[in-house]
């Protein structure tokens, strides 16, 4: 294997808890609500699925269906996606739901799965491209700055950029070309069946993980050495 494709969410990174993230809202807009109400809200937005990249809905409205299935081909229809099941959940101000949208994209809202640095360092220390390719309405790259681990990157492919999502072959044909990597010499990396594997089309080897906390799943990715390879090295300090 001469490169690695990663997707992003629930794959390298987690967001944080729907408690977590409401709370933090909340925080910021000075909206207290009680902790048996923050507790109910957060569930009930969990369960709508208004959260990017946490739990999807449990039952999808039919008015948000057709945008819900092209969400990540464009910033506007992601935003109009999750804005409009938030809004499906009662909040103390109605310029919460814009807020809660907007927390998800902040760096902060992200923690990389314990065994990432370790593995995109050593990938990288041995030559191997590393593309993330992620259905997304919005610049993960700051994500990825914050963290530290931009600097083992080489290009990044995301679905509003180009206006075509997972699992179409085409958005992994550009990560392909950008890395200037053969189909049969890839390795995909990613939580979802139905979008990652859709690389397989091309004809790249396709490697899942489970999209858990990031606490629950700490050395999954270090599977993917194996994948192409590269041997384990011990973890440093750093990468514990």
């Amino acid at each position: 294997m001469t490169a690695v494709l990663f997707d992003f969410s629930g794959t390298l990174f987690r967001i944080e808890s729907a408690e977590s993230w409401l709370r933090a809202v909340l925080a910021e807009a000075g909206a207290p609500l009680t902790e048996a109400e923050l507790t109910r809200t957060a569930q009930a937005l969990e369960a709508a699925g208004a959260q990017p990249g946490g739990a999807f809905p449990a039952t999808l409205p039919e008015e948000l269906s057709d945008v819900w299935a092209v969400r990540d081909e464009s910033a506007e229809l992601h935003r109009a996606a999750y804005t409009g099941l938030s809004r499906r959940v009662a909040l103390p101000d109605p310029a919460l739901h814009d807020a809660l949208y907007e927390r998800h994209m902040d760096p902060r809202a992200w923690t990389p799965y314990p065994d990432a640095a370790r593995v995109l360092r050593a990938l990288r220390e041995q030559g191997i491209g590393v593309g993330v390719v992620s259905n997304i309405g919005w610049d993960l790259r700051p994500v990825f700055r914050e963290h530290g681990l931009d600097a083992y990157v080489d290009a990044y492919v995301l679905s509003y950029e180009h206006g075509v999502q997972k699992p179409d072959p085409r958005l992994f044909t550009v990560a392909l070309e950008a890395l200037g990597a053969a189909p049969a010499q890839t390795l995909m990396v990613g939580d979802s069946r139905p979008a990652d594997g859709g690389a397989a089309a091309l004809g790249c080897r396709v490697h899942f993980v489970d999209h858990l906390p990031a606490a629950e799943r700490p050395d999954a990715l270090l599977a993917v050495l194996d994948l192409v390879g590269v041997a384990r090295r011990p973890a440093t300090p750093t990468q514990a």
